[in-house]
């Protein structure tokens, strides 16, 4: 029986491309109000898959328009309402329901501190939608599994978009066009060395760098809602302060590697964690004592890393099942989860 999150994997590049058809002219509005605005500083709203899509446009933004941008804690104005002085900034919300009410009032109060607000959400009438100035609406259909995937695609796509408009970037604006091509083929790939490894697993280290960072923090949420390993994300550098000391006597590393200028520093990691005696996967590039994984190759490095996230999500979909978990239903999970 397939499950409804394999289908959603699958249903993964329709949306995306239903998303850079539809959502345009919101994309187009939005990149001239930021082009206007000129932000000095951007502040981003969200938790969860959505904090971790925040966090890829986190990068992708310093990288592409080398403008700092922040978490901010929605609990700064649901809980301790204090206000925040946020004029000449931007602030971005990402939700795929729109309605936890600690995001929502965050976003109110980012307006009423001056910021211009976007939300990026798959319900273009939410309550984080009415409260924002722009919306960029998702298109990505109903997504009946717990564990989100193609709103987390389509989210971070959503803000490349905007990203690429507003800077006027060809480049990575031609990369988000061909998107769909790139996870059809990313969604087949197979991860099966991975898998009979983390069948019996009960811990894992996921390791990125810049946007890939992200989609290691993804992957290890993905990893516990689904499949009840203790998955824990690291930064390829971040991981030798102290936790690298836990990886050895075969203790299994997923290393999330891009070719950008990351990718010798994560290699690096990968061989030394190797040589300590971990059980080491990669993708990007062949790394001594580590087992290579296939990627969809020759992207942009500022979207490969969202590609590769497609492909880790059929392979965890697979994962859940075949340690006898139902992907679709996490213990103690609900879709939508409200918070103050």
């Amino acid at each position: 029986m397939t499950s409804h999150m394999a289908r959603e994997v699958a249903e993964i590049p329709q949306a995306v491309a239903r998303f850079l058809d539809l959502s345009r002219p919101a994309v187009t509005k939005a990149a001239m109000a930021l082009r206007a605005r000129d932000p000095a500083v951007i502040a981003t709203v969200a938790r969860g898959t959505s904090d971790h899509a925040a966090t890829y446009l986190k990068y992708a933004i310093e990288l592409a328009a080398g403008i700092p941008v922040a978490s901010v804690g929605p609990s700064i104005a649901s809980i301790y309402r204090r206000p925040l002085r946020l004029t000449g900034a931007a602030c971005i919300g990402i939700s795929q329901s729109g309605q936890s009410p600690d995001i929502v009032e965050m976003m109110r109060a980012a307006g009423q501190g001056g910021a211009l607000t976007i939300a990026i959400t798959n319900f273009a009438d939410s309550p984080m939608a009415e409260v924002s100035d722009h919306c960029l609406p998702l298109q990505a259909g109903e997504e009946k599994s717990v564990a989100a995937t193609k709103t987390f695609i389509c989210s971070v796509t959503a803000g490349l978009a905007l990203l690429a408009d507003w800077q006027g970037d060809a480049d990575l604006a031609n990369a988000v066009a061909t998107l769909p091509d790139a996870l059809a083929k990313a969604v087949t790939l197979d991860w099966s060395p991975l898998s009979a490894r983390l069948v019996r697993a009960e811990h894992v280290y996921v390791l990125g760098r810049g946007p890939g960072y992200a989609v290691a923090c993804e992957a290890a949420l993905k990893m516990k809602e689904t499949s009840g390993i203790h998955a824990e994300a690291y930064s390829a550098a971040e991981v030798l302060h102290g936790p690298a000391a836990l990886a050895q006597s075969q203790f299994p590393v997923l290393a999330l590697g891009v070719q950008d200028a990351a990718l010798p520093q994560l290699l690096a990691t990968a061989e030394r964690l190797a040589a300590q005696g971990a059980d080491v996967f990669v993708t990007g590039a062949m790394a001594k004592g580590a087992v290579t994984l296939p990627m969809v190759p020759d992207l942009h490095p500022l979207v490969s890393p969202l590609v590769l996230a497609a492909a880790y999500y059929a392979f965890v979909e697979g994962l859940a099942r075949r340690r006898g978990f139902d992907p679709d239903k996490p213990p103690h999970l609900r879709k939508v989860t409200e918070t103050i």
